[in-house]
């Protein structure tokens, strides 16, 4: 039966009350709150790494290009998302300008100046998930409507994903468009393009905006952005963790709920916040091939744009007097 709408709930969103309860069961996660400065390590060797790949391809054939790019280039760029993620959450050093040099450095080889800008709506969907004029990660109705639950219309969509996400931030009237920061993305940026296609050529600047595509459209990896939050598993469960193989691949970004519930623990602790929880985190259902759900994304007719979980409030949560040491934490995480 095709969906008409999203699925709508009363309730809060399910992660302040999560951080709550294991603060209050668990206060030794507090440990694994901190920075992560040798991420950057990881946003050098990744940038590098597809710097090389486009020199060595510049005088390719088109074909050996796009496979490239498919089997390759795509992690690496996958791989840069999740650093300008953490950068996003101020992960790497205390310093916010840091933070967003160390974003704009990881957005060279995606092509498209976004990192910035990505910054901005990404806290909103963290402070406000579900909430559709402030979560840019919701699809609008218009979207939803239009591709629905078709297999040619959801390949379609991942196809262009990052074209609709853009069309998407039109509608989040409290963030402001422009400001220095990204101006700053758009300018590096741009330089960053022309010496590509001035040094290298044109073939090696196309190899990272296909692997771009490819990174977050038409490719199991894909499958990430419905794992996250789309209703695959649970018509209950708003948010879900993978644990496949490929997580030691996209530097644990697969770890979800994890991350929903304390957004201050850096990638390489996300592991052993799950350990330290496993009454939280075990009996959640999750997934553990971006493959498969790729696929059963794309065949499953029970599952459309429309899966997704909406609410109109923004989700506060009641503590007691005993607990304002635990608020003062909950409120920190939603900060940061």
């Amino acid at each position: 039966m095709t969906a008409t709408d999203f699925h709508f709930s009363n309730s809060p969103e399910p992660h302040r009350i999560r951080t709550k309860e294991i603060l209050s069961h668990h206060p030794e996660v507090k440990q694994l709150f901190g920075k992560n400065p040798l991420t950057l390590l990881a946003i050098f060797g990744l940038v590098g790494g597809m710097i090389a790949m486009s020199y060595l391809l510049k005088d390719s054939p088109w074909w050996m290009v796009i496979l490239v790019a498919y089997v390759v280039g795509a992690f690496f760029n996958h791989a840069l998302f999740v650093m300008i993620h953490e950068c996003s959450h101020h992960l790497l050093f205390k310093s916010k300008a840091a933070n967003y040099i160390a974003g704009i450095i990881a957005n060279l080889p995606h092509t498209m100046p976004s990192a910035i800008s990505f910054f901005r709506y990404h806290i909103k969907h963290h402070s406000f998930q579900g909430v559709h004029e402030l979560d840019a990660d919701l699809p609008d109705f218009w979207e939803a409507r239009l591709i629905n639950n078709t297999t040619l219309g959801k390949a379609f969509w991942l196809l262009l994903f990052p074209a609709f996400q853009v069309a998407r931030t039109f509608r989040l009237k409290e963030i402001k468009p422009v400001d220095g920061w990204i101006i700053t993305n758009w300018v590096v940026q741009i330089a960053f393009n022309v010496a590509i296609w001035v040094f290298f050529g044109p073939k090696a600047l196309i190899f990272m905006l296909v692997s771009f595509f490819f990174s977050v459209g038409l490719h199991p990896l894909g499958a990430r952005w419905i794992q996250e939050h789309y209703l695959t598993l649970d018509q209950n469960q708003e948010t879900y963790s993978y644990y496949g193989p490929l997580n030691k691949l996209a530097f644990n970004v697969g770890y979800h709920n994890e991350h929903h519930d304390f957004p201050s623990v850096p990638w390489n602790k996300l592991p052993a916040l799950k350990k330290q929880a496993p009454d939280y985190y075990d009996s959640l259902k999750s997934h553990q091939s971006w493959t498969k759900l790729f696929f059963q994304f794309l065949f499953d007719k029970n599952i459309s744009l429309y899966s997704r979980i909406t609410r109109n409030e923004r989700g506060k949560v009641k503590l007691t007097d005993e607990s304002k040491p635990d608020l003062e934490m909950v409120r920190e995480q939603v900060k940061h």
